[in-house]
């Protein structure tokens, strides 16, 4: 008798990104605006040495983040495997300073807090359901006096535009900034237009309230 539990069916993300991790790269510069623009805010407030990004993807950002923080151990996760498969050979540029990690961000990686820096990009208005408790995990992963950097879509005049981005899994109502404010002390939290004004992304740094710091 076969005891091998059965595969776990791919999540609708999983199966979108089955396909996008081919082209992600080549085309999503045309609108992912702010994911290298956020890390001007961070270096301003915070000289991390343990970064955890939530959502990582193909890997562009861990790259970036582990020429910006050289001293710093980079972590990245992300649901979709095929996702990682394309990030794995650009962390192994690094010699094991960046690692990867294949799971759901549905509770704390760790039982006490071990991150200085968690950043979301463009990845908490894909988590439908699950951003609350994603941004709850961050809270309690990062150590005291630890900030958490988010930049992603926000909202649009245009219903349109948001049924359109709906059929790629993106929710945009203006949700996300209200939490990070009620949970984190904001050191930057603004709205940028895209194309325009079709629609607004937000780019937010908050540092934990509680007593601490690097």
């Amino acid at each position: 008798m076969n005891t091998m539990a059965a595969p776990r069916p791919l999540t609708a993300i999983e199966k979108y990104y089955r396909f996008h991790s081919r082209i992600y790269d080549a085309t999503r510069w045309s609108f992912l605006f702010g994911r290298s623009g956020i890390l001007d805010p961070i270096a301003a407030v915070a000289k991390p040495t343990r970064i955890l990004e939530i959502g990582c993807g193909t890997g562009k950002n861990l790259v970036t983040l582990a020429q910006r923080f050289p001293d710093a151990e980079v972590t990245g996760l992300d649901l979709s495997a095929t996702m990682l498969d394309v990030a794995e050979s650009k962390a192994a540029a690094f010699g094991g300073r960046v690692k990867l990690i294949h799971r759901s961000y549905d509770a704390p990686l760790d039982a006490e807090p071990a991150y200085d820096l968690i950043l979301f990009s463009y990845a908490l208005t894909m988590f439908n359901p699950g951003w609350e408790t994603a941004i709850e995990c961050a809270q309690r992963d990062l150590v005291a006096g630890g900030h958490i950097a988010v930049v992603d879509f926000h909202d649009s005049v245009f219903p349109w535009f948001k049924r359109w981005m709906g059929v790629n899994h993106v929710r945009m109502d203006g949700h996300l900034q209200p939490k990070l404010e009620a949970l984190f002390q904001p050191q930057t939290d603004k709205l940028c237009s895209a194309y325009g004004g079709v629609w607004k992304y937000l780019m937010f740094v908050g540092r934990s309230p509680r007593s601490g710091g690097f």
